[in-house]
Parts: structure tokens; sequence; C-alpha cells
């Protein structure tokens, strides 16, 4: 199949992730394998793992449409109750002010933006690759 004109190209990947290790961040109890990104737009595509207790401290809003797949655990936007539990799929838009969240019990979700995460780093990441 040819692309059409201008579209970016992909390579076909395969990621072992049970074979990855975890990537702790800045903020306590966050940690990622980061599956795929593209350097030039920003987009990725991670596992993340919350554990239990942890998450997202302050209301935030992303520089680019954010979606979640919950393939673990039980994960909890407090100010407006969304919860995510397994199978559930959730997408944030970009620009939408969200959070504070909470990992009710050691959580993973399949994290996915279409271009950067955040318009700059927040303060609760020390380490910038954890806001990329």
């Amino acid at each position: 199949m040819q692309l059409p004109a201008g579209a970016p190209s992909l390579e076909e990947i395969l990621v072992q992730t049970n074979d990855m290790p975890w990537r702790e961040k800045s903020l306590k109890g966050v940690h990622e394998k980061m599956l795929w990104r593209d350097e030039a737009t920003g987009a990725s595509v991670a596992l993340i793992r919350f554990e239990k207790g942890a998450g997202i401290p302050k209301p935030h809003s992303h520089a680019s449409n954010q979606m979640m797949f919950c393939l673990s655990g039980h994960f909890e936007y407090t100010a407006t109750g969304i919860t995510l539990k397994p199978g559930s799929f959730y997408c944030n838009p970009k620009g939408n002010v969200h959070g504070p969240s909470l990992a009710i019990e050691e959580t993973v979700v399949v994290e996915i933006y279409d271009g950067p995460h955040y318009p700059q780093t927040p303060s609760w990441y020390t380490d910038e690759r954890d806001a990329h």
C-alpha cells in the first residue's frame, strides 16, 4: 500500500513489553515503558504504571489529545469522579483541564498522545523526560 503524499512513513515494529524494565518517573510511584515516540511531532504510546496511592497532584491540561486504555487496576480523576478500570477507554481532548488523579490500586494503562504531552513541563516533574 502506498501512503498519500506528505504522510509520515512508519516502520513495522514489535516490542516485547515483558522484557522491558519500568523507568521510574520523577513523580513518586509513577513508572513508564515507552513503546513508541515520534520525535518530530511528540506523539507517543507508552505503558504507565501507577503504584497504589500515586497519581497526578494538580489540575492540568495537555498540548495534544490524550488517550488512555486501562489494562489493570483502578484509577480515578478525583475532581470529576471519572474512573478507569480494566477495559475502560478515556479520551481527554487537547487543552481540557483535568485532574488531580489517584490510583486507588496499582494501575497499568496504555497512554497515547497524538502530539506533545504538555505545553510546558509541570511542576511535579523534575526530569524533563517525564513530560514528553
